[in-house]
């Protein structure tokens, strides 16, 4: 059987398309000559032929994909030595580090099963993520420190939508998990290009008004929450479209509902709570209770995955701080849409979400200017892991702090004051 054969068809391929097209030319804004990475679980062929195609269109250098696939995965879970978890492919990783450093673009296709590692080991599980992390950091960095134009999106894998979906058919899950990945990345609008657009605009406003106050922190509370987030020295917060230092506007993220910045990594005090789950790496934790002193978690807790929790924590010295704070509405179109998508791309842009580990540089004035020891000293973190968790709902109030103790309201019940 080809594997042409093998992949799921209930997929409009009108919409697909029209995904595809936008995540060349609103999520990456590929440029004429540009060469791209793709990654990519097997099962998203159909879209990354459509994005391989319209990348082709735009003037792309050369398309590269590598793909992943869940049952090769599982095989090293069930048959690889004891060794194998502390190893990594390193040198693929330096092979992405090089192309961007020679000017490619990135673009990921999310949409593994959620639960894929569920049932294994979480030592090895914790092991071979620190050491796919360690080996992935000279890429990553070109990422996370904005140098190029990069991209993710989704495509509904057939054991993701059964997740979201349980109660349905395969067919009718996958159909149904496209046509919300649809409806949250605005392909179901007459102009898809342009509504994202008229949404980068008003995300801008948002984060322009943000930007003008200079709050000193954020105070988040609700139930099971009362955190204050101090905000890093010379913080800068955006949403949407981004410039990369490579000069090139593009939306990191397919779907995106968030303004965000850099919080203060020695500056977060108090407690907090999740409010959705958390799928992280082929395993869910959910209902996490943390405890943060002088900006560090000094206590955490989950109903669910806790272990796994813990074992991500222990990563680094980073991985206990704080490297991002977004703010999303409760009435965002994910959240209305009443999806639990168990996948980070959607569910923090239905809801206000923290994230343990690494800073991003661009969320400072002049970052692509400062050093990371520049960084370092005005408060920004560093990490191998960049995990967001949600912890904002319509129970949630969240106020501006001033340096002189001063508060202005900035959501109420999860909605913009």
């Amino acid at each position: 059987m080809s594997i042409h054969s093998q992949i799921k068809t209930s997929v409009d391929p009108v919409k697909l398309d029209k995904l595809g097209e936008v995540a060349v030319k609103v999520g990456l804004r590929l440029q004429k000559d540009q060469d791209l990475v793709i990654t990519a679980p097997i099962a998203a062929l159909p879209l990354v032929r459509s994005i391989t195609r319209h990348a082709y269109l735009a003037g792309a250098g050369i398309v590269t994909t590598f793909y992943s696939d869940e049952e090769t995965t599982l095989a090293r879970y069930a048959h690889a030595p004891d060794a194998s978890f502390d190893k990594a492919s390193g040198w693929l990783y330096e092979g992405m580090a090089k192309a961007f450093e020679q000017g490619a673009a990135r673009l990921a296709i999310a949409g593994d099963n959620p639960m894929m590692l569920a049932n294994q080991d979480p030592q090895k599980v914790s092991r071979a993520n620190k050491a796919n992390s360690m080996a992935y950091k000279p890429a990553l960095d070109k990422i996370a420190n904005f140098d190029i134009n990069w991209n993710i999106c989704s495509y509904p894998h057939p054991a993701w939508a059964r997740q979201v979906f349980p109660d349905l058919p395969e067919d009718e899950a996958v159909e149904k998990l496209a046509e919300a990945i649809f409806a949250a990345s605005r392909i179901n609008t007459p102009d898809p290009i342009v509504a994202w657009a008229e949404h980068n605009a008003n995300l801008k406003t948002r984060s322009s008004w943000l930007n003008s106050e200079r709050f000193d922190a954020l105070r988040f509370t609700g139930p099971g929450t009362d955190l204050t987030v101090g905000m890093a020295d010379g913080h800068e917060w955006h949403g949407g479209a981004s410039m990369a230092k490579n000069g090139v506007i593009c939306n990191p993220n397919i779907p995106t509902e968030e303004v965000f910045t850099t919080p203060h990594a020695l500056k977060v005090e108090g407690t907090v709570s999740s409010t959705k789950p958390l799928s992280h790496q082929g395993t869910l934790i959910d209902d996490i209770q943390v405890r943060f002193e002088a900006g560090r978690i000094v206590e955490a807790k989950a109903a669910r995955g806790e272990e796994v929790l813990n074992k991500v924590l222990e990563t680094d010295e980073g991985a206990r701080r704080l490297g991002e704070v977004a703010l999303v509405p409760h009435s965002s179109p994910i959240s209305a849409s009443g999806v639990l998508f168990y996948n980070t791309l959607f569910d923090e842009n239905a809801s206000c979400h923290i994230a343990l580990g690494q800073c991003y540089s661009k969320c400072f004035l002049d970052g692509a200017s400062l050093t990371p020891e520049q960084i370092k000293a005005q408060g920004g973190n560093a990490s191998l892991v960049h995990i967001d968790w949600m912890i904002g709902s319509d129970k949630i109030d969240v106020d501006g702090v001033r340096a002189d103790g001063s508060t202005v309201p900035v959501m109420r019940k999860g909605e913009w004051a």
